[in-house]
């Protein structure tokens, strides 16, 4: 069964190749920024590239936080990607300035406390028994990350009853996130080649 999936169009990047990732494993994907389709579509895609601080800005002009965290209250999937997964939370700190996230999962985006940044490139992660995203996944699979920011707390989320993933550049950092209706990616599916389009297909098999 086909399954309708909205790409949230706020004004952030990458939003055709999440879109042709989504298509490819067989959704049908609107990209919008229409919130009444947002709301409605079986599947909400909240991307991101760049600044948090920029992305938080066009989610907030474009009134599209309330819609984000209805759909996850009422137990509709959302999948977050990249700064579309940061902005989940509580708050981003970039350059010294703090910027309120959505606040659906608990704690903050950080500069990663590593001797390179930005991470880029392939890396491989640590998923947990259980995990429905990464289902079907060998260990070695890579996916591919650009960020320099990211959530290094992932004991907090497994506390708050989370099922995360991790990956490790410079120090251990939430690489995937999956918490009842919310899932989320720090890496870009869309990009990742075969293991992203498992991962997609995956999320759109909780749909």
């Amino acid at each position: 069964m086909t399954r309708r999936v909205v790409v949230l169009d706020y004004g952030s990047g990458n939003l055709r190749s999440a879109e042709r990732a989504l298509a490819r494993v067989g959704a049908d994907v609107t990209v919008t920024a229409d919130l009444t389709a947002a709301a409605e579509a079986e599947g909400l895609v909240v991307p991101g590239v760049g600044a948090f601080a920029a992305c938080m800005a066009g989610i907030e002009a474009l009134g599209a936080g309330p819609v984000i965290a209805e759909r996850v209250a009422a137990g509709r999937p959302v999948l977050g990607i990249c700064v579309g997964m940061q902005v989940l939370f509580e708050h981003g700190d970039e350059h010294g300035v703090v910027t309120k996230g959505l606040g659906l999962l608990p704690g903050g985006v950080t500069r990663l406390p590593a001797p390179r940044l930005p991470h880029m490139g392939w890396n491989t992660v640590q998923a947990p028994a259980g995990s429905v995203l990464f289902a079907g996944l060998p260990a070695d699979a890579r996916f591919y990350f650009v960020h320099s920011y990211g959530v290094i707390a992932p004991a907090a989320l497994a506390a708050a009853g989370a099922t995360v993933t991790t990956a490790h550049h410079g120090t251990d950092f939430v690489a995937g996130i999956e918490r009842g209706p919310l899932s989320a990616a720090q890496f870009h599916p869309e990009k990742s080649a075969d293991t992203g389009a498992t991962l997609l297909r995956n999320w759109l098999g909780t749909l």
